[in-house]
């Protein structure tokens, strides 16, 4: 009597990878697992144990060339590419911003905000353009109204 048929073996293989890649930065396992969940669907549908393997290496391999780098890149972007999307954008103010503080909202999202030029005041309501993001925090001045 088995204990376990092969594609649960491939499972709690596939498992056990991702947990070693979430204790390591490499993203080399990920592609590891994801290939040992693909050889468990080899093996639930009936396919050789020999050909489940050369199944598991052959996508290893293609992971590890053409996942892997794009997961890289994807992992590096730098924080500040995702959030200059808001630069130039119009957003209304929900806490008076100031050159000390305040709050803002755009796209359903509420945000910490500064008034870009010393002296200006923006009151709730008013409507802001965000002229530059830094470290999570949007600069705003005075929407023109031409």
């Amino acid at each position: 009597m088995e204990i376990f048929n092969a594609w649960q073996l491939w499972c709690i293989a596939g498992v056990v990878f991702f947990i070693i890649e979430m204790f390591t930065p490499v993203l080399f396992f990920f592609n590891i697992a994801l290939a040992c969940f693909i050889a468990a669907i080899c093996a639930a549908c009936g396919i050789l144990p020999v050909v489940q393997v050369i199944i598991f290496a052959v996508f290893s391999v293609i992971f590890l060339i053409w996942l892997r780098p794009a997961l890289v890149k994807y992992k590096t972007k730098p924080e500040n590419e995702t959030i200059d999307m808001y630069t130039g954008k119009t957003a209304k103010v929900i806490k008076t911003v100031t050159k000390e503080g305040g709050r803002i909202y755009i796209f359903d999202e509420e945000w910490p905000a500064v008034a870009l030029n010393d002296g200006d005041v923006f009151n709730e309501g008013e409507n802001v353009t965000i002229v530059k993001t830094q470290d999570m925090l949007m600069y705003v001045e005075r929407t023109n109204t031409n």
